[in-house]
């Protein structure tokens, strides 16, 4: 959990960078818009300023955008724009794997394939 949180600014760079691919699909760009906004935003579900607790809204959201990019992007795609190594992505993608399954695959897939 610690890593996806520490990896969080640079979630924001992955997400910022695939929205301007130009080889991405709409949908995918638009739910990886509404993510940014989202973790961008001072409003949550549960207010960032309660410690501990507050953050984890960020990092269920976080871990459902990492592993949606990972299992329907092209990881070539992700590697390029994912600011550090591949190795710190391999790890941020076992957390997220762990968190994004409380996530109905169904419900990830709807906001992730391309249409």
């Amino acid at each position: 959990m610690r890593a996806l949180i520490r990896a969080l600014p640079d979630i924001g760079r992955l997400i910022a960078r695939l929205v301007a691919d130009p080889s991405l699909p709409r949908a995918v760009k638009i739910a990886l818009a509404a993510a940014a906004v989202y973790l961008l935003s001072p409003f949550d579900l549960i207010p960032d300023f309660i410690p501990i607790v507050g953050y984890l809204d960020d990092a269920l959201l976080a871990a459902v955008v990492v592993d949606g990019v990972l299992n329907y992007v092209d990881r070539g795609i992700v590697v390029r724009y994912w600011p550090g190594t591949p190795q710190s992505l391999d790890r941020v993608a076992r957390v997220a794997r762990l968190l994004a399954a409380w996530v109905p695959r169904r419900l990830k897939r709807r906001i992730f394939a391309a249409r």
